[in-house]
């Protein structure tokens, strides 16, 4: 009677103990290199990308929409004056904005920012983008599925989501998951 007391107190909790670690090395992927538990799929993927309509940060008369870019392949851009990593990014962008090989417009969606402070840091730091729409209260941001800033969004010429980044953009995250997908999308085919 003893071994099976034993047994039930140390032998079954730590078979449970293995058999749950087990469980949750699979399920974290860690098996497959190629997933990264860290990225949050976003569900706009493969779906039409949310409208939105507000006051450019470049010159408040004027408004910005997605919509300005139908028939096109674009980026989405969102930052803001707070984020590090959109300080981070910033340079990448400027460099990526003067590079005609790609022939893609950036908006940028400057979100949960002040505006003052949003026009300021274009002025002073360069502006890559084609237009910037203000997101004071982030409802567009929501729409987006935004988690945080810096994230980074291509869209098809029909208006379909078809990639997202979320961290500092680089040149190489640039070259390595934006421009393949670019040039399949400007040769008329889906990512």
């Amino acid at each position: 009677m003893n071994r099976w007391r034993v047994f039930g107190r140390y032998l079954i909790p730590a078979v449970i103990f293995f058999a749950l670690i087990g469980f949750f090395v699979r399920s974290l992927h860690l098996e497959d290199p190629e997933h990264n538990p860290s990225e949050i799929p976003s569900p706009l993927l493969g779906r039409a990308a949310p409208i939105f309509r507000l006051a450019q940060v470049e010159d408040r008369s004027r408004t910005i929409s997605n919509q300005d870019f139908a028939g096109q392949v674009y980026v989405l851009n969102v930052w803001g004056t707070w984020c590090a990593g959109c300080r981070q990014e910033h340079q990448t962008l400027l460099q990526i904005a003067q590079d005609q090989s790609h022939a893609v417009p950036i908006i940028g969606l400057n979100w949960k920012d002040d505006f003052n402070l949003a026009a300021r840091w274009l002025a002073e730091l360069g502006n890559p983008y084609a237009a910037t729409g203000f997101d004071p209260d982030g409802r567009a941001g929501i729409d987006w599925g935004v988690y945080g800033a810096p994230e980074t969004f291509l869209v098809d010429a029909k208006g379909i989501v078809r990639f997202k980044h979320i961290a500092p953009m680089t040149l190489d995250v640039w070259q390595r998951e934006f421009l393949p997908r670019i040039r399949q999308l400007q040769a008329g085919g889906s990512s």
